[in-house]
């Protein structure tokens, strides 16, 4: 039987406490949260224990721990780059420095914000990354800079997207543009390259226009048959790489790019959204992969309902997605086969939640709908805020932490 299991992108060993959210989807990295006591309804003057603006634009997500919530922003157009920690007690902002300045930032789509990527959080530390505009180690008492690296470039065309993980005691990051592709490991030490390997789908990259090279990944740090592997999506092609050295493993070609949704699984195999335009969800064995597998390892794909930015939620033996349309869609995971279909708000980049035993969906518009997880669709709450979210929440003790496209709320009963 092959032993599978998922590695906390932290430390294989790290435990956390239920005041810690440090990482993008969470501490497994699945948007799971073991709380009990969670809110299901809320307004402005409903459930909200504080309400702090965060200055400039930011969809990165926020981290927890150590009593402080942590984000990034950028001001002026992207030309101040700049973390900030609030106090999770009172909604205080605690500090707010500028990581990195630019004279002249580079563009981005109207939909994205020059600080995206979420910040990975490990005990004094918190690694943040602007994609190509740079990578730093903040000190989490007072946010100041222990290291920077600004070396690795690559033209992400619309804005940085995917989030940094963790493997023992390596950053990884990776980097597909429209120019350049490849994946970087930096030393959480002093922020220097340990290894960059080069994609290996760049001759089919190189048959298609340059806007269709990149992606947004962020990788997924797994054990599968006993040894740890980085699973990352790229412009048409899904990799499995040995963390320790960047040597690929395995691959899975898919008709995709830009690709944003986390690769998801359920102990057994891997959900992958397979990028923008004709989104598709693929389930994809694991286990016994060596060089292309796209024969052998993929079991079903599912033209319908997959999502272009928000991650695949896993729940028992159904997958939940949210669309940029506003559906949502319960999905089996052994077939591929869709179980329901329903719009469930406008629009959709945030990812779904679990906790509590319920389903949180947070839309761009300032809506969120609350349900049950089954076979039928059960709504127990549809809630409204002033804005809407591009992040996905974190969740603290009985509170969710959730941020919106002006400010960060601490809701909570």
């Amino acid at each position: 039987m092959i032993r599978f299991s998922l590695i906390l992108a932290a430390a294989v060993t790290t435990a956390f406490a239920a005041d810690e959210w440090p990482r993008f989807l969470g501490p497994k990295g699945n948007n799971h949260a073991d709380a009990k006591g969670l809110p299901v309804e809320w307004s402005e003057k409903k459930n909200v224990k504080w309400k702090t603006v965060i200055p400039g634009e930011g969809w990165s997500s926020p981290v927890v721990g150590g009593g402080r919530v942590y984000c990034t922003t950028a001001l002026d157009d992207g030309k101040s780059l700049r973390a900030v920690s609030v106090d999770l007690a009172t909604g205080a902002i605690v500090w707010d420095v500028e990581v990195f300045k630019n004279t002249e930032p580079p563009v981005k789509h109207k939909r994205n914000s020059h600080a995206s990527p979420t910040p990975l959080l490990e005990g004094d530390r918190i690694y943040v990354t602007f994609g190509p505009q740079g990578t730093a180690c903040l000190s989490t008492k007072d946010g100041a800079k222990i290291w920077e690296n600004r070396e690795l470039k690559w033209d992400v065309q619309n804005g940085p997207g995917g989030s940094v993980s963790a493997a023992g005691d390596l950053l990884l990051v990776p980097c597909d543009g429209i120019d350049t592709q490849f994946e970087a490991a930096l030393s959480k030490k002093d922020g220097k390259v340990v290894w960059r390997s080069e994609r290996s789908a760049k001759p089919i990259l190189a048959q298609k226009p340059t806007d269709m090279h990149k992606a947004y990944g962020t990788p997924v740090v797994l054990t599968v048959d006993g040894k740890p592997q980085s699973v990352t999506t790229g412009a048409q092609r899904l990799y499995g790489l040995d963390p320790a050295t960047g040597k690929e493993l395995w691959y899975v070609n898919y008709p995709g790019f830009s690709n944003v949704p986390v690769p998801q699984t359920d102990g057994k195999n891997l959900y992958v959204a397979t990028g923008f335009m004709k989104a598709e969800l693929w389930g994809i064995k694991l286990g016994g992969a060596s060089g292309d597998v796209t024969e052998s390892h993929v079991l079903w794909k599912q033209i319908k309902g997959a999502p272009v930015e928000s991650t695949p939620l896993v729940v028992g033996d159904r997958i939940y997605t949210l669309t940029s349309a506003g559906v949502g869609s319960c999905i089996n995971s052994a077939t591929g086969e869709i179980v329901w279909q329903n719009r469930l708000g406008g629009d959709f980049a945030s990812t779904p939640l679990f906790a509590d035993g319920r389903i949180y969906c947070f839309d761009a518009w300032g809506r969120t709908d609350v349900f049950a997880p089954g076979d039928t669709y059960k709504q127990l709450a549809s809630n409204r805020l002033a804005e809407g979210c591009m992040a996905s929440p974190a969740v603290v003790g009985k509170a969710l932490i959730v941020r919106t496209k002006a400010a960060l709320y601490r809701i909570e009963e």
